[in-house]
């Protein structure tokens, strides 16, 4: 498609503050903008040619509580059709990554290691402050034998 590009993911956050400082902190995003709306705001992350959208969740919207009928995401994130399953990034270290994150969120899976796969990949999930699963991998790469499209 010509002229398409990816663009950003929006997040409902219980505390927009609070998430903005876990992305910023963790992931290196840097605020790039942020929109009044009068009553609310959006803000707008950036990392290079990622963005992450900050919305205030909706009245009575806030993290669900656990329990069996509001069940939180777990592992590498929810198996629900139509919902997103995780955010992922890449890190040189894993094991950096979650010495820097300490007590700041978390681990719902791993870390794990998929040398089987490939040599050197290994993978962390976490859970931000509005509940949202991330991964954090360190030494994945494409398949050489398929074409830059993935094809």
């Amino acid at each position: 498609m010509a002229g398409m590009v990816w663009s950003h993911v929006g997040l409902n956050c219980t505390d927009q503050k609070t998430t903005e400082e876990f992305y910023t902190r963790y992931f290196g995003f840097a605020r790039a903008r942020v929109v009044d709306l009068g009553e609310s705001q959006i803000v707008f992350l950036r990392k290079g040619d990622a963005y992450l959208e900050l919305f205030a969740a909706g009245p009575g919207q806030g993290r669900p509580a656990p329990g069996p009928a509001t069940a939180q995401a777990e592992g590498d994130g929810p198996q629900t059709p139509g919902r997103m399953r995780h955010l992922a990034f890449q890190t040189d270290s894993v094991d950096a990554f979650l010495a820097d994150l300490g007590d700041a969120a978390e681990v719902t899976l791993g870390p794990l290691d998929f040398d089987d796969f490939i040599c050197g990949w290994r993978t962390v999930w976490v859970r931000d402050p509005d509940g949202v699963i991330v991964e954090v991998s360190q030494g994945y790469e494409d398949d050489s034998s398929h074409d830059k499209d993935g094809v």
